[in-house]
């Protein structure tokens, strides 16, 4: 059994950012409302204080254009070692700013753009949040099954974790 905490505004872009900074790699899903949608592997460069999401992504790819096409996304992060969980829901944006690829540049993103920040390729994806839902354990993964398992002998609830909403 699990508490339910909804996070509104800051409270919900730290939680965004706090999850994101310990995962940094999720699900990046695209044509959302259409089946199947597209899943690719994505890495996080940014939650800034907004609770945006930030994205490098080759302007040529099957991403961009499914965007182009239809901008609802979705996100998904798990951290299953800590039995952590992040679903997000937003309208992505493809970005041209030069400043902020100067920001969120490092030398690992070279490998798929080899010109660097200046790669005509290169452009930004920004997610604008407009559903989040968490689920975070209190005790780690070992005493997280160990309670479930307790319950299920005992039938008494255990407190396992919190869930919750997020609206930034």
């Amino acid at each position: 059994m699990s508490n339910v905490k909804n996070l509104y505004n800051e409270d919900a872009v730290k939680k965004i950012k706090d999850f994101v900074d310990d995962i940094k790699f999720c699900m990046f899903c695209t044509s959302v409302t259409d089946m199947p949608f597209r899943t690719r592997p994505m890495s996080t460069l940014e939650v800034d204080e907004e609770g945006n999401l930030w994205f490098f992504s080759a302007k040529s790819s099957d991403k961009n254009d499914e965007i182009k096409d239809n901008d609802t996304v979705q996100l998904i992060y798990s951290k299953n070692s800590d039995v952590h969980f992040l679903t997000i829901t937003g309208k992505a944006t493809i970005v041209q700013d030069q400043a902020k690829k100067d920001e969120l540049w490092n030398p690992i993103v070279k490998a798929y753009f080899p010109q660097g920040k200046d790669d005509p390729n290169l452009s930004l994806v920004k997610i604008k949040p407009e559903a989040a839902h968490y689920w975070d354990t209190i005790n780690g993964k070992m005493i997280t099954w160990f309670k479930m398992a307790a319950s299920a002998v005992t039938g008494n609830q255990n407190n396992v974790g919190v869930e919750g909403k997020l609206k930034v």
